[in-house]
Order: structure tokens, then sequence, then C-alpha cells
């Protein structure tokens, strides 16, 4: 009776089966997340054959120019804020350079200073002394400005540039867009003015002629 029990029994179905653990591992890839794809290339509006600088995203006057990547080493709001300066300074070398060509003197004049144009009044100036003092006022200037950049890069709230300086009341009142768009036309304008004295000082060191150095 045995012998029959162990030969029938060798015919039953087994009692385990693989395909529960087939299941489990189907519910296992579908509950799985997907792999993350890749970052898709964004081109930059300025220069369509490179890549568009991610850091550069939110401030007014983003074009995605940044050639060099700057921005990927550097905090931007330290750039923009180093822009900012250069194009301010530019506007009114812009406005200086051309008038002292035109004949606008400070009376008196120094009798050292008769006939210079703006280009050989650089020479003149270093001779006698002027530009010393350009030097040191200038450094005390840039000194005394650090310690508001320094600040800002360690999270005072100060936004690039800002010095509170609005005497006429240009943003007093003013909306955000309102507010942005004025710093557009500033950055815009300061941008144009770091071109153009580059480009006046280099035709009138070409030409060594009056304003309009043609």
């Amino acid at each position: 009776l045995a012998a029959l029990v162990a030969s029938a029994s060798a015919f039953a179905p087994s009692q385990f089966s693989g395909r529960p653990s087939t299941f489990v591992r189907e519910d296992a890839a579908a509950e799985a997340e997907p792999e993350p794809a890749a970052p898709a290339y964004v081109a930059s509006p300025s220069l369509p054959f490179l890549e568009y600088p991610p850091n550069l995203a939110g401030y007014v006057g983003d074009v995605g120019f940044d050639p060099f990547r700057f921005s990927d080493f550097l905090p931007v709001d330290f750039l923009r804020e180093a822009e900012l300066k250069h194009g301010r300074m530019c506007q009114l070398a812009v406005v200086g350079f051309a008038a002292v060509d035109l004949g606008f003197r400070i009376y008196p004049t120094p009798e050292a200073y008769e006939g210079l144009t703006s280009v050989t009044a650089h020479d003149a100036l270093v001779e006698y002394g002027a530009m010393s003092q350009l030097l040191l006022w200038i450094s005390l200037a840039e000194i005394i400005s650090s310690v508001a950049v320094i600040q800002m890069l360690q999270g005072s709230g100060r936004e690039p540039g800002d010095f509170g300086l609005d005497p006429v009341g240009f943003l007093a009142g003013k909306s955000k867009e309102d507010v942005d768009d004025m710093k557009l036309k500033e950055i815009t304008h300061c941008r144009l003015a770091m071109l153009a004295f580059s480009g006046m000082v280099t035709q009138a060191v070409l030409t060594q002629g009056p304003f309009p150095y043609v």
C-alpha cells in the first residue's frame, strides 16, 4: 500500500510553482521609478550655437550671453555688479570724452592743459599728477563700495548695483514691472556705452581728429 501511495504521488502536481516569483519580478519592474531623462539642450538666445547658461535665469536683461561660462564658477550677483559698474563708468566716459573734443573746458583751465584733446590729455595729466589723484580717490571709493558687495554675497538681500541713489525718484511708488523695466533700460545703455567707448577711443587714436573721429 505504501508503494502504491508513493508511486501515485509522483504524478500529483507539485505544491511549489515558480509563477508567483515571476509576478513579483514583474510587479517590481512596474513599480521601479523610471530613470530621469537627460536634460534637454537649450540654446542661448544671443548665441544659438552655444548652450544657454542656466545660472543667468531670472536676471533682468538676460539674453544668455556668457560664452566663457563665467557664471558657472562665479556668483552671478558679483558679475552683474561688475557689469553695472563698468557700464555706468562708460556712460560717463562717453560724455566726457566727447565733451573735451567738442571744446568744453572747466575754467580757469591750467596753462599746461591748453590745446589738449581727449587722447593727448592722458599723458599730460599723468605728468602733472592729476591721474595720481584720480587713482587715489577712485581706489578709496572702490574700497568703501566693496563692503556692500561683500555683504551682498553673504546674503544681505542687496541687489547688484543698488546704492540707494535715486534723487529724482524715478522708482518711487513704482510696481515691480516698472522697476524691472527701468533696470532693463539701464543695463541696455550700460552695455551700449561699453561698446561705444571702446569704439570712440579706438577711432580717436587712429584718426587723431576731433569728434566724431571720422
